[in-house]
């Protein structure tokens, strides 16, 4: 072994409202929070032929993989990340060394808090650190943060088979302390919005179901939405008038009716937070879903009834997230409602940085 080594730490993220808007260069709202994972790397010398390899270890799951730097393979599940971050980091320039890979996290897989992207940008941020090594704080970064979100988007698009937009990458990499981001995925432009809720809490309850992007109807849907761009004659459904939806075949009108309106949503609710009226805020979480439910058609039985029950328990608004399909519902509570059962409150913390 070497004796250069350093990690990074990338949180998961929390969307308050905007889902399916990403891609269609829309509007969201999300937040980083204090869960994450982290990735510690180890310069990892070569071999007797002066090959070098990629030894990675996932300590949560006991599981381990090993291959060569010049030619990471795909490969399945969590694996997939590690050799996908190795792969797009050496397209892109990167000069890699070869390393020894220790992931941990707390964030649970496949609930809605963005687990993957928290993974590749960690991976990304340790390997690239590791190749240059120049000691920086940690919140100088060995790469600029909207070239690690391209980069890990690719990771999602060719390893992992899931087409996803960039609003995951963005919340992990530029999250800040008490705010929310108001991210406009036309210009990249990203605003901190104060999460000053004054006793209101954000917390999450898992449905129970798992859900994956690449497996479920994520990439379905994304196709629907393009091909209402189409029809349109537009580049993005950011770009369509109300009035021109009518025009539209079904599913492709629920699609696009559900992206516009989520758009102004998220303006509606930065307006709510802005004024410190959370029950306002509530109400368009109620209407995110009912819309995400019944016009983009990604929730499931399961996540419908813990919905419910966070309602029952004084959520003030409730509704699915990330891709849908599964994963965790986000319930917003005021100062008198106890933690719901199972319930998780989160708060938005900094965003990916170097640890050592």
């Amino acid at each position: 072994m070497a004796d250069r080594h350093c990690s990074a730490f990338a949180p998961g993220r929390v969307n308050v409202i905007g889902e399916h808007t990403d891609y269609n260069r829309g509007l969201a709202l999300p937040f980083a929070i204090a869960q994450g994972v982290t990735v510690k790397a180890e310069e990892l010398t070569a071999g007797p032929d002066g090959a070098a390899s990629v030894e990675a270890i996932a300590c949560d799951l006991q599981e381990s993989d090993r291959f060569s730097l010049a030619d990471p393979a795909p490969a399945a599940g969590w694996r997939a990340f590690v050799r996908g971050a190795v792969a797009e980091l050496s397209a892109a320039g990167m000069p890699l060394v070869g390393a020894r890979l220790e992931i941990s996290g707390d964030l649970p897989r496949g609930a809605g808090l963005s687990s993957s992207a928290a993974l590749s940008i960690a991976l990304c941020l340790a390997l690239a650190e590791l190749a240059s090594h120049t000691g920086r704080g940690p919140r100088e970064l060995p790469l600029e943060r909207i070239e690690i979100a391209r980069i890990c988007s690719r990771i999602e698009h060719h390893w992992t088979g899931a087409q996803t937009g960039l609003l995951d990458q963005l919340a992990s990499l530029y999250g800040a302390p008490d705010a929310a981001l108001l991210i406009d995925f036309r210009t990249l432009e990203i605003d901190a919005v104060p999460l000053d809720l004054g006793g209101w809490r954000f917390a999450v309850e898992d449905s129970g179901e798992r859900h994956a992007h690449a497996a479920s109807g994520y990439n379905e849907r994304r196709r629907e939405c393009a091909h209402a761009c189409e029809l349109l004659g537009v580049e993005s459904l950011r770009e369509a008038r109300p009035e021109q939806l009518a025009s539209l075949p079904e599913p492709e009108q629920r699609r696009a009716t559900h992206v516009l309106s989520e758009n102004e949503r998220v303006l509606q609710a930065v307006a709510a937070l802005r004024a410190r009226e959370p029950q306002a805020l509530g109400r368009l979480m109620n209407d995110s879903h009912g819309s995400l439910r019944d016009l983009f058609e990604v929730s499931t039985p399961a996540v419908e009834a813990t919905v419910q029950r966070l309602l029952r328990a004084g959520a003030s608004g409730a509704r699915l997230l990330g891709g849908g399909f599964g994963g965790a519902v986000l319930a917003l509570l005021g100062p008198g409602v106890p933690n719901p059962p199972g319930a998780i409150v989160l708060r938005p913390g900094p965003g990916a940085r170097l640890t050592g």
